[in-house]
């Protein structure tokens, strides 16, 4: 009799053992993700600041009723403004609107990595040729040329993650919406640059949603 019961308590305590492991492992998570969201808690992470600095226009030809052609060079200024906390932008496109209708092609930045405090410079270029505009907005477009300023929003879309020392979060949308005017004829305020490009200096500061 002792021995079956000397075997049943041999069987069982493997059991016991198993559980104890992964009780510990479980209480041993919970307290590293505790840790972190109490880290992330404190750092309170803000979101990137984005800022338009210059638009050069190489090509803006609203003349072809519902096609606009257009080709830009942009630059673009990104700080990061958090002392603890560093910024993957994993991927980021840059394109023009007008009126909320696309103007331009996307063009995609390269994947960067934004240490804390950092500042990154992009020049990308943006362009669409004979893209299609609805009749409406064709005809405020082509309106507002021949007054001598049109309004656009230069738009980025894109993906970061947060880096808090080891950790790194999942992927964030991040949005940017940055104000651009650009101006014709006497009224132009740009800066002939070459033959045939117009320079716009701005110094207009994005909105950033997450």
């Amino acid at each position: 009799m002792s021995g079956s019961k000397d075997c049943g308590d041999h069987h069982k305590s493997p059991r016991k053992k198993f559980r104890r492991v992964i009780t510990c492992i479980l209480i041993l998570l919970l307290i590293i993700l505790i840790t972190i969201l109490l880290i992330w808690a404190i750092l309170r992470p803000s979101k990137p600041n984005f800022t338009l600095l210059d638009t050069t226009v190489y090509a803006f030809n609203a003349t072809t009723v519902n096609f606009l052609t257009s080709n830009f060079q942009i630059t673009v200024r990104s700080q990061n403004p958090n002392d603890a906390i560093g910024i993957y932008y994993d991927r980021l496109d840059v394109y023009a609107t007008y009126r909320d209708q696309e103007i331009t092609l996307r063009t995609r930045f390269p994947p960067t990595y934004q240490g804390h405090n950092e500042v990154n410079i992009w020049s990308p270029i943006i362009y669409g040729t004979m893209v299609p505009i609805s009749p409406e907005y064709s005809v405020a477009l082509g309106a507002e040329q021949m007054a001598g300023s049109v309004f656009l929003v230069i738009k980025i879309d894109g993906r970061l993650r947060w880096k808090v020392g080891t950790f790194v979060t999942g992927r964030y949308h991040i949005h940017a919406r940055c104000p651009a005017y650009i101006t014709f004829g006497e009224q132009s305020d740009g800066v002939l640059v070459g033959e045939n490009a117009v320079k716009f200096q701005f110094y207009s500061r994005c909105s950033v949603s997450l």
